[in-house]
């Protein structure tokens, strides 16, 4: 146990928050205890000592399901408050993270993890495909219609999109599943409802999005101790441990992202051995990227890019090399007229 090798190893550092008092001497050395008793022995002393060891006990026997990491240094966050990773659980909580010192909580109906969390002064604005989403309207009218209007470019519509999804998942079933760039939790809900993962992180940096998958799952009554947390956290800086994650899933995201490299990269760090990610978005045509589609103009994104505030649209070709490059195996995918279902998995 870490509160073991902890008490009997000896501390570099004479911060009192961070590590034990000394034990005395006598308790570890008595000749009457054999060693796996003098261990023990140890360990309750320094308990006893160290307030903080409660909360990391709590953390070592809590559920697996504790993945949450400080986006500023990765670490784990130390938890205060009911584990679990439901609703209730998360609002009643609170996080900080033990070496930069930083916190986040709850006050919302989600757990904001963005590296902006709690500043007073400093804001930050993405692109405009990415602010477009935080807007109030568009997250009202998101499953209202606007999601609808994908059945023209090919997407077989929620229902099949999700099975689809979950034949990927088949491998993971049972693991913790995030849901990146959730929306209003279109497909979060139905996740977190099949009860084939042990959670479902629904995330998203738009906070009107997450307050509109609140409203869903009260009208639709599900359970508030159902396995479904709601995060805001930034899709380029994600806030778990590395090798940590079982499933990701990303529905009509990537042509959103500000920066779908370093995206992928970053959901390659956090899925575990194994882990499957699985996408699906819009391929480049004529009709959404103009004379861009054509491969040989392709290279001129470059240069148009930055002064152009509409979305990413990639070929089949672009997707693939991406998640090769990132460090996924076996891609394989599923096209429909526009619509790219897409998956590759952590070695």
């Amino acid at each position: 146990m870490e509160l073991a090798v902890r008490a009997a190893a000896p501390s570099c550092s004479s911060s009192p928050s961070l590590h034990p008092p000394r034990v005395p001497c006598r308790l570890g050395r008595s000749p009457g205890l054999p060693l796996p008793a003098r261990r023990v022995a140890l360990a309750a002393a320094a308990f006893a000592l160290d307030p903080f060891q409660e909360i990391k006990t709590e953390l070592n026997d809590a559920s697996k399901t504790e993945v949450f990491a400080c986006p500023v240094c990765y670490e784990p966050l130390i938890r205060t408050g009911p584990p679990g990773m439901n609703l209730p659980a998360i609002y009643r909580s609170g996080f900080k993270c033990s070496k930069c010192n930083k916190s986040f909580t709850s006050k919302d109906v989600f757990l904001d993890l963005t590296v902006t969390s709690g500043m007073k002064e400093y804001s930050e604005l993405k692109p405009a495909r990415t602010e477009l989403f935080r807007s109030p309207l568009v997250s009202f009218l998101y499953e209202r219609g606007w999601r609808q209007n994908f059945n023209r470019s090919g997407f077989p519509g929620r229902d099949e999109e999700f099975q689809m999804a979950q034949d990927y998942f088949q491998s993971v079933a049972g693991g913790i599943l995030v849901d990146v760039s959730c929306g209003s939790g279109l497909f979060s809900r139905k996740f977190a409802s099949s009860g084939a993962y042990s959670a479902v992180i629904a995330l998203d940096f738009s906070e009107n999005m997450l307050r509109q998958c609140y409203d869903y799952i009260k009208q639709e009554e599900t359970p508030m101790n159902t396995n479904l947390a709601l995060v805001r956290a930034d899709i380029s800086r994600l806030p778990f441990a590395s090798c940590s994650i079982d499933a990701i899933h990303a529905g009509a995201a990537i042509h959103c992202w500000p920066s779908p490299s370093n995206a992928i990269a970053e959901i390659s760090r956090v899925l575990k051995p194994g882990g499957v990610f699985v996408a699906t978005t819009f391929l480049s045509t004529p009709t959404n990227s103009g004379p861009l589609s054509i491969d040989a103009l392709r290279p001129l994104r470059q240069i148009v890019g930055p002064v152009n505030s509409s979305y990413n649209f990639f070929t089949e070709g672009e997707l693939e090399d991406l998640c090769r490059s990132c460090g996924l195996i076996n891609y394989s995918s599923k096209v429909q007229r526009s619509f790219i279902m897409f998956s590759g998995q952590k070695p």
